[in-house]
């Protein structure tokens, strides 16, 4: 039942939020991540759109999240590399620092129970704001069944 809501949800949420014109976001996964867990067990990606991620960088990525020396390091999502620009309690953004694009690359990353989302975005301010309000739905849609 758990995975099939994730799944359905997910679906939905990333065919309205992601792709190229007109959608807040270029790309995004769910890593499937229990901070309480084990930690012989291993984050998983549960769910990719507009992105192919690479468990090796997967696994930097939440090694990073685990340090969190959020505001001293940075992280790498495909070949873009980011800088964590603000942190909050169950969430923190980043802006790409070695982006081809006029506009600049960001990153939101939250943290719900269960799993950790990654949504990527082309822009500034205004970008940011669409791509925080995207991830912040799913985030909400997740919370509400506790995930």
């Amino acid at each position: 039942m758990e995975w099939s809501f994730v799944h359905k949800t997910w679906d939905k949420w990333a065919s309205a939020n992601i792709g190229h014109s007109g959608h807040p976001l270029k790309a995004a996964f769910l890593i499937n991540h229990d901070p309480t867990g084990p930690s012989r067990l291993l984050s998983t990606i549960a769910e990719q759109e507009g992105i192919k991620a690479n468990p090796i960088e997967l696994n930097h990525f939440v090694d990073f999240i685990k340090r969190n020396q959020l505001h001293t390091e940075s992280f790498i999502i495909g070949s873009n590399q980011y800088l964590v620009t603000s942190i909050h309690e169950n969430w923190f953004s980043a802006r790409c620092i070695n982006t081809s694009k006029p506009a600049g690359e960001g990153a939101i990353v939250m943290q719900t129970t269960a799993y950790i989302l990654v949504a990527l975005y082309e822009g500034s301010i205004g970008p940011a704001s669409r791509a925080m309000a995207a991830a912040d739905q799913l985030a909400w849609q997740l919370g509400r069944k506790n995930l």
